[in-house]
């Protein structure tokens, strides 16, 4: 859970170098902030966004890795 004391603390939102700058590109983007990944879509920051601890982020990197998380 994201810690609410961290609410107006700036967050550097990044996105993968590869997505590049089209905007037909699906791609999120992601900031840490204390012990947690957030992670929105880039399309729509505003939109909302995921919370995830250290071992759920590992978990979702390593379905990307392993292709688990292809929806193609």
């Amino acid at each position: 859970m994201l810690d609410r004391t961290n609410r107006g603390v700036a967050l550097n939102w990044r996105k993968s170098s590869a997505s590049g700058e089209g905007q037909d590109q699906d791609c999120v983007e992601v900031a840490a902030v204390d012990r947690s990944v957030l992670v929105r879509d880039s399309h729509d920051p505003s939109g909302g966004m995921i919370v995830l601890d250290s071992v759920e982020w590992r978990a979702f990197l390593r379905r990307i890795v392993d292709g688990v998380a292809d929806r193609r």
